[in-house]
Parts: structure tokens; sequence; C-alpha cells
């Protein structure tokens, strides 16, 4: 909670502190990383650097936490930050790190407002960092507890022993852990990070669902990310055309917090593209299972050849009583019979009462889809989605 004094400078500072974040932001990741350059090896993402993401991403969560401060005083948003703690536990980031980043952060909002930047204001921002990064702190502790790990130690190396082709574009990789220490637990819908060194030596980590798993295997999908001039893709790429059977990666503790519920409520699994991962891994728990809750199943794709998983989807929906499946093509529908042609349309579709929906996609897609869901009548507490990179739809809740 913040003091009433800090909360009264942080109310009458916000607009101009929020028209003022990207400008701040932007200066803190040009700084921190350009004396601290070790940072971009193995945990910054450069591809995120270099589009001005993963600075939107930071603006918009200070912004939404110092608002939920202010219009909650009483609560601890700890829903707001779980996302952010679950990629940060998939990195091993540790808490003397928060300490780096407040140092160039308030150099950055010292040097942005200037004059503005009086003892009260900085003081009073100072007091919503800490409470923030106090926060993740905490929870970051609690999941590393639940994993056993100290964040210290999330890495270890998997060794690549399957590869199997699923689209042009898309190759699902079979990891098995090397070592005798058994793999850790996760939950369906989880995700991994992966750390390779690039051809300029460069270390860098994306994450990956798990897509799969047989025992003590684990399977992640990676789709190719043509990286052009930009370093976006570039790890997904060299995964795509370079993985092979006998290679060894490094990957980190599993974390993320879209993963499925108890119960047996109906549930919506929709999905675009390769957002299709995650549902995979959630189907094929379902039916280890042997649930016969309702499952409605949908996904939209470019065209059937590009779908990843499409077979292997379709089986799962069979094995499971109380699934139905819809899917949509936008070419090439003909070709798959019972598909749609188009874009995904709710238009005729049921949507269960009571179903807690999951979403996985591009985010425009997502941010339509959960309007669509809203107006059908699903609450949205009761519709989760999973982001991959910089959350940049932190805190929507509309």
């Amino acid at each position: 909670m913040l003091s009433t004094e800090s909360a009264a400078t942080v109310r009458a500072t916000i607009p101009a502190v929020a028209g003022a974040l990207d400008t701040i932001t932007a200066r803190f990741y040009e700084t921190m990383l350009g004396e601290r350059p070790e940072l971009l090896d193995g945990l910054f993402n450069r591809g995120n650097q270099a589009s001005g993401q993963q600075r939107q991403a930071l603006a918009g969560s200070v912004a939404a936490f110092a608002t939920s401060l202010l219009d909650h005083p009483g609560e601890r948003p700890d829903a707001l930050l779980s996302r952010i703690a679950h990629k940060h536990v998939s990195l091993g980031i540790t808490e003397d790190q928060y300490v780096i980043v407040h140092k160039y952060l308030f150099a950055a909002i010292a040097e942005t407002l200037g004059e503005a930047a009086t003892p009260d204001v900085v003081a009073a921002w100072d007091e919503v960092y800490w409470l923030m990064a106090g926060s993740l702190i905490a929870l970051e502790a609690r999941l590393y507890q639940e994993a056993g790990t100290t964040g210290r130690d999330v890495w270890r190396p998997w060794r690549v022993a399957d590869r199997v082709a699923q689209t042009a574009d898309t190759v699902a990789l079979t990891l098995e852990p090397e070592g005798e220490e058994p793999p850790p637990g996760f939950r369906p819908g989880q995700y991994v990070s992966v750390r390779v060194q690039l051809p300029d030596g460069l270390h860098q980590a994306r994450q990956y669902s798990l897509s799969g798993w047989d025992g003590s295997s684990r399977r992640i999908t990676v789709k190719r990310l043509r990286a052009g001039e930009h370093p976006a893709g570039e790890v997904s790429t060299l995964l795509h055309d370079s993985a092979a059977p006998g290679d060894t990666l490094m990957v980190s503790t599993p974390a993320g917090d879209v993963t499925l519920p108890g119960g047996d409520h109906p549930l919506v699994l929709a999905s675009a593209g390769i957002g299709c991962t995650p549902m995979v891994a959630m189907l094929q728990h379902l039916a280890e299972q042997g649930s016969t809750r309702p499952v409605l199943v949908l996904h939209a794709d470019r065209s059937p050849q590009a779908h990843a998983h499409r077979e292997e989807i379709s089986a799962l929906v069979g094995a499971l009583p109380g699934a139905t499946a819809h899917t949509w093509y936008e070419s090439g529908a003909e070709a798959a019979p019972g598909s749609r042609s188009g874009t995904m349309d709710l238009a005729g579709v049921e949507v269960p009462e009571g179903a807690e929906v999951y979403l996985c996609g591009p985010l425009p897609f997502m941010r339509e889809l959960r309007s669509r869901f809203l107006r059908a009548g699903v609450p949205a507490r009761s519709v989760r989605y999973e982001v991959f990179g910089p959350d940049l739809w932190l805190g929507a809740d509309d």
C-alpha cells in the first residue's frame, strides 16, 4: 500500500509520468544495456529491444501497477504481476537484479523529467517501484520454491532426441534430460525458455510451450520466423534450421500461469497459428485423465498445410467424449472436410454456459476474440490468455 503522501503525489503526477514513460524506458534500456552489455547475453531479448516492444511492455506494467495502487489501495495486485513473475522465473531473474534496474530506471526518470523530478516526486515513484519489485520478488521466490530451484539454477541441459517436421515452417523437437536428476514437473499450458548461442557469439533465450510429453521427455514446437534485417525470430530460425537429434539445448524450469484448472466445468480452447501448442498439451492431459468435461476447441490458421499438430489435435478431440472442434482456414478449407473458410467467427458456435476460456495466438486475434466472448456473456475473469514476448496487453480488463 502506498503511503498517504506518496499516493497524493503519484495521483497528481501520473498523467505526466505516464506520458513520458516511453521516453523514460527507452533511455533506461539504452543506458543500462550500453553500460552493462552482458545483460543482453542470455537475459534481455535483443529482438524486443530492436522493435521497442520491451520498453512498451515495461511502461505499460509500471503505469498499470501505479493505477492499481491508487484505485485499490488495500490490495496487492498479484494477478496483474503473475505473468511477469512467471516470465522472470523462466529466465532465472534474481532479487539483486532489481537493484540494477532501479539504478538505471531512476536515472532515466531524473533525466527525462528534469526539474519536474523533485525530491518528493522521485520519492513517491521510488515507493511505487519498490512495492512493485517487492511483489514480484515475493511471487518469484514462491515459484522458485515450488519448482525446487533457487533462481540461479533454472537452466539444465536437455538432449534433442527427435525432430519431426509439422509444416514447412514448424518443427517439433522432443527433448530428454541429460544427467541423472529427474526432470522438473510442469502443468499443461506452461512453457520453458530455451537458451542458445547465436552465430555472433551472443546467447539469447526464447519461450516455447510444452506441446507434449512422454515419460521424462518433453516436446516443444518451434515456428521459424524470418529474422530479416532485425533480430526478431533469430532463435526460432536457428532452432528450426539446425537443431538435430544429439544436440544439447539449455532449457529452463517450466513456468506460466495459464494452465488447466481442476473441476468439471466446460473449457474453451481458442488459438490461431502456432498458438495451438499449449492447447495440444491441455488436450493430451485431458485425454490421459479420461476427462468427460465439455471442451470446445477453436482454431484459425492460414491453411491446412500451415496448421501444426493438425492430425494430433483431431485425434485428441476424438478421444474426448465431451469435445467438439471448429477450424477456420483463410485458404484451402475445401481440402479439409468440416473446416470453415475465412477467419474465426463465433457466429453459430454455441459457447457452453459457465465455460472458462483459454486464448493463445497473435495479440490482435486474442483482443478481438476476447471481446466476442465477453459479448457472448463470458465473464472477463473467465477469459485467460497466453502471450509470448512482452505483454502489451497487461492490465486489460474489459
